[in-house]
């Protein structure tokens, strides 16, 4: 039972007076409903503008009728890689190399069927080894959690294969970070 601060009783025979409204609903101290609401809409546009779309078909790369934002093209979507920090999309004879180099470290670090994630993972790499260039331990450590040889490789894990995987990623990806 909640106590109610004391009010003065109005006199006999006058109506009461009105009781303030009760809040309901859940109260969000931190940060208001307006502001959380745009927060989740700018992350909902930010993650379909830098989307992947490299499994998609032709046909899925126009606009369809019920977009409402316009699709980036190759030149917007190099800009906001460059602004991440990430290198250009490896051409065919780049990822062919990148990826037998992995190969040649350990055949499972290079998920059979996922080369496109691969790939995405060097270049995020690349990120950091632009960002921290002169923290090599920091960057194997990110290389085998990146990878997830941490979890699904331990047998690996180890920071002489984060160190290769870095130095492969370095070489093929991103050779002038």
């Amino acid at each position: 039972m909640s106590h109610q601060p004391y009010q003065q009783q109005p006199a006999w025979g006058a109506p009461p007076a009105p009781r303030p409204p009760k809040k309901k609903g859940p109260k969000i101290a931190a940060i208001g409903c307006g502001r959380l609401l745009a927060l989740f809409i700018g992350l909902a546009v930010l993650g379909a503008a830098i989307g992947d779309s490299d499994d998609k078909d032709e046909a899925d790369d126009k606009p369809s009728a019920t977009s409402s934002a316009p699709a980036l093209t190759d030149e917007q979507r190099a800009s906001i890689d460059a602004a991440a920090g990430l290198p250009p999309k490896p051409d065919a004879a780049t990822r062919k190399a990148y990826l037998d180099a992995l190969d040649a470290i350990d055949p499972r670090i290079a998920k059979d069927g996922k080369d496109d994630q691969t790939v995405d993972r060097g270049r995020n790499q690349c990120s950091s080894i632009k960002s921290n260039p002169d923290d090599k331990d920091k960057l194997s450590q990110l290389a085998l959690d990146r990878f997830t040889i941490t979890t699904r490789l331990p047998d690996i894990a180890t920071p002489q294969t984060g160190a290769k995987v870095t130095d492969a990623v370095h070489k093929h990806l991103c050779p002038d970070f």
